[in-house]
Formats: C-alpha cells, sequence, structure tokens
C-alpha cells in the first residue's frame, strides 16, 4: 500500500471554489470538477488571502500596479499601497502548508491567479508583461515543488491529467524522501520513477541517473533536494506523445524473454497507433500492463508510470 493511500492527499484550494462567498462581491466560483470528481481522491484545504487579509465581504474590486516584477495591490478605482496588509494575511499561512501536496488556484485574482495577471501602469493602461498573484508568488518562494494550477485550465484534459499525476508524485516524494530521508529510500523511490521521468524528458532521465551514480560522494540532504528539483522540473509539462511512446517500447523490453514476438509486435502496434494520435494513451498502457501483470517482473510491476493515479479518474482516455 502506498503513502497516498495511508495518509489523505492535501491540497489548498481558494476558498471561492468550494463555494464559501469570499469574492469581492459576495459570492463564489464554485468548482464542480473539484467538488464532484477530484474531492473523492483529495481532501482540500480552502484558503482566501484577501479575506484573511481583513479586506471585507463584499469589498472593492483590486487590481496589480508599477513594477511587474514587483507589483503592488491596490484597489481598482484608486489607493494607497494594500499589498503589505495582503502579505500580512497570509504569512502565518505558507508555514502551515508543508504537508500540502498541490495548490489549486483561481485564475484573474491578483492575489490568487497563477499567471497572465495584469499589471496596470500609472496612466491605467496594463503593461505588456503579466504577472502571478501575489499570495501565488509566495507560495512559489516558500515551496518551490509544490505543484500549482488553476482551476479553469484543469478543464484542458492534458493539464489535467499532468497537474494530478504531480500532486500523486509530490504526496509520494514527500513522505517516502522527504519526511525519511537516506540514500536507500532516494534511491527506491527513483526506481520505481525513471520511467516517469523518461516519458517527459529523456535528456532529465539520463542526467538524474548519472546524478544518483556518484550520490553517495554528496551530503545527503544536497542530493536529495538537487534530485528533487530535477524530478518536478522534468514532469512540469504534459508529455508528448513521442515521450510517451518511447518509454512504452522501453518497457516492452522487459517482456522480451516471456511474451512471444507475435503478441510483442501487437502492441508496438498499439504504440504506433497512439503515437500518430489514433488512440488515446490508455489503449497502449492498458495491453501492455496485462501482458506485465501476467509475466512482468516485480521491478516493471513496480514502475509509478503504469500506475500514476488511481484509473478511476480515466485521465489516460483523453490523452
Amino acid at each position: 500500500m502506498s503513502a497516498s493511500q495511508i495518509n489523505p492527499i492535501l491540497v489548498g484550494i481558494s476558498a471561492c471554489l468550494v463555494g464559501q462567498p469570499v469574492r469581492y462581491n459576495g459570492g463564489h466560483s464554485q468548482s464542480k470538477l473539484c467538488l464532484q470528481t477530484l474531492a473523492e481522491y483529495f481532501q482540500f484545504k480552502p484558503f482566501c488571502p484577501e479575506v484573511a487579509a481583513g479586506f471585507g465581504i463584499p469589498r472593492p474590486t483590486m487590481r496589480l500596479v508599477g513594477d511587474p516584477e514587483s507589483p503592488q495591490l491596490q484597489f481598482s478605482e484608486g489607493s494607497g499601497d494594500l499589498s503589505a496588509k495582503l502579505i500580512a494575511g497570509f504569512q502565518g499561512q505558507l508555514p502551515q502548508m508543508a504537508d500540502l501536496d498541490g495548490y489549486i488556484l483561481m485564475k484573474n485574482s491578483p492575489s490568487c491567479g497563477l499567471e497572465r495577471i495584469k499589471v496596470y501602469r500609472e496612466n491605467g493602461y496594463p503593461s505588456e508583461q503579466k504577472s502571478a498573484g501575489l499570495f501565488t508568488k509566495a507560495v512559489q518562494q516558500h515551496w518551490p515543488l509544490l505543484p500549482l494550477e488553476e482551476e479553469g485550465r484543469l478543464n484542458d484534459p492534458y493539464l489535467r491529467e499532468n497537474f494530478i499525476l504531480r500532486v500523486f508524485t509530490h504526496n509520494d516524494y514527500r513522505h517516502q524522501v522527504r519526511n525519511r530521508p537516506s540514500y536507500h529510500n532516494l534511491l527506491q523511490f527513483h526506481s520505481r520513477y525513471k520511467y516517469l521521468v523518461m516519458a517527459h524528458s529523456y535528456s532529465a532521465y539520463r542526467d538524474i541517473g548519472r546524478m544518483l551514480a556518484k550520490g553517495h560522494d554528496e551530503p545527503l540532504q544536497q542530493v536529495i533536494d538537487e534530485y528533487a528539483q530535477k524530478l518536478f522540473a522534468a514532469i512540469a509539462k504534459p508529455a508528448r506523445r513521442k515521450g510517451h511512446a518511447n518509454t512504452l517500447l522501453h518497457i516492452l523490453g522487459y517482456l522480451k524473454q516471456s511474451v512471444p514476438g507475435p503478441l510483442r509486435q501487437d502492441i508496438v502496434e498499439v504504440v504506433d497507433n497512439y503515437r500518430r494520435g489514433q488512440v488515446p494513451l490508455v489503449a497502449p498502457i492498458t495491453l501492455l500492463r496485462h501482458h506485465i501483470e501476467q509475466y512482468g517482473s516485480d521491478y516493471i510491476r513496480s514502475q509509478r508510470y503504469l500506475h500514476p493515479y488511481p484509473d478511476n479518474l480515466a485521465l489516460r482516455n483523453q490523452v
């Protein structure tokens, strides 16, 4: 049983997305995806930085102004800098996020938006350069490995699959390596994730392998931190069909001695159909898993690439 099955997967979320009436107009932006689908697998921890800062409900609309690299928060009709007040409201929340494995954010929010937030010049026109919300920036700085995504972007099947994959990976990493640091645990973890990394980035797969080969010559925490940075950078974006297809064929190589050639060729044809976009990823994965369960070794059966999250989410049916 994996750590994610033993411990609830805690995911932070903008409070308005779970139906709390905390928006500037006293309303909410309840997410059916989060509450009706993801809530079966995640335990949500809602938080609204603007309410925590004492801005009240309802309240005037806010926007970011000034330098896009270091914008200020102001009321839209003009006021002094509200940034310090907002930061004071969420500062104490950041250390309490150590048990989170992801965060789902409200789009277009000057506090919670993940990206593409307009920053206005003094003349009232928006700058060409966009920003993240101030709360989101602080989360990224305090917890740089934490998977973040905007709720609206989760309607894209590729971004949804990638975010959920990163959340489950973060949960497993946090319990198996970060909370139990040792070279043995790190190597055991990577032995299960190597093909997941390969699917996203073959260069990262090789780079991490070289790093771990000489890891015992470096301080343990330094190796763990470097590994985590490389791992989550590698899987930060959805894997391409070419990466998946190459990984599937690598895994198929472990069945060379146990599965007859004609059956292996059937799998190759389905992988090629997937590479050309004719079938979804679930088709070659299901076929390969069927043979691995019967003929594969314990090592290849343990690969998280084959089971990165619960099958009931049906994420690979759409990518």
